[in-house]
């Protein structure tokens, strides 16, 4: 595919769930004209206690099928995804453009008034290369405070945005960090901006919370205008949303967490490859 001939091609999107709908809005923000595609490979999800080589297999084929859909530019929107298979890609097709995600460390240091900082992420997101990365390089002058919010996910997943034990799960991960005089807060998984005004409730409107999802976009502009990608056209940008999981499921999920009433199509994997159910 020679991406420089394309630049009309859709921007493919994909994580192991809803998270990276938090991309996908502020894509759409600051791209309006852009065609979309949304790949959530909610079979697999969460990917936070796989394996590494596990979740490197599973980033190959969702980015394969985007591929195979005409991407021009794909954004692994997922903190695990990225940490376990960006590097792998990139060798596998160098040029081919690619934007992945890094916890926000480093606006984090910079803007922490106490020096010290919370990081709420997946369990392979902080045992991945590239979180050790981001911390030996911006964070040599703050504290960090790691949770992992098990079960956080699952309740995205579901919808269950301000229910009981999601706030239980946020409260046990931010309340033990603001004890020890945390002022800034990193959202380390795609999912969790989400729940960000419930963290607001808990730790009050003096904590700093950073999604990274607008610096992605402005990443994925980079990249596109750096390629001679970006699509000119005035006219509103499309979104194809595909699921391995229950596309009804995330269907009436979407007008909750992006405000959109689409069709969803179904995924299965067969071995290390997606494709589309015989009734999508």
């Amino acid at each position: 595919m020679n991406t420089k001939e394309v630049p009309s091609a859709p921007i493919g999107i994909y994580d192991s769930g809803v998270g990276g709908l938090t991309v996908l809005r502020a894509v759409r923000v600051l791209l309006p004209g852009e065609d979309l595609i949304y790949l959530a490979d909610q079979a697999k999800v969460p990917y936070g206690s796989r394996p590494l080589v596990e979740v490197r297999q599973l980033v190959e084929g969702a980015a394969r099928f985007l591929m195979e859909q005409g991407a021009k530019l794909i954004v692994i929107a997922c903190n695990t995804a990225s940490a376990a298979g960006l590097r792998h890609w990139r060798e596998l097709f160098p040029d081919y453009p690619l934007v992945g995600m890094e916890p926000a460390v480093k606006p984090a240091a910079e803007q922490t008034l106490s020096g010290k900082v919370g990081v709420l992420a997946t369990p392979s997101t902080f045992q991945g290369e590239m979180y050790a990365s981001v911390v030996e390089r911006f964070a040599q002058d703050v504290q960090l405070f790691e949770a992992t919010c098990p079960g956080l996910v699952r309740q995205i997943e579901r919808g269950y945005l301000t229910t009981p034990k999601t706030r239980r799960i946020l409260e046990e991960a931010i309340l033990p960090m603001m004890e020890q005089g945390v002022d800034t807060l990193v959202m380390g998984c795609t999912h969790f901006p989400f729940v960000i005004p419930l963290i607001k409730q808990i730790s009050g409107q003096g904590m700093r919370v950073i999604d990274p999802a607008p610096a992605v976009a402005r990443q994925v502009e980079r990249v596109l205008e750096q390629h001679e990608l970006l699509n000119l056209q005035q006219r509103p940008g499309t979104i194809r949303y595909f699921t391995s999981g229950d596309p009804q499921r995330l269907a009436n999920l979407l007008p909750k967490l992006t405000g959109d009433e689409a069709a969803v199509k179904g995924l299965t994997w067969q071995g290390d490859q997606l494709q589309l159910r015989p009734d999508a």
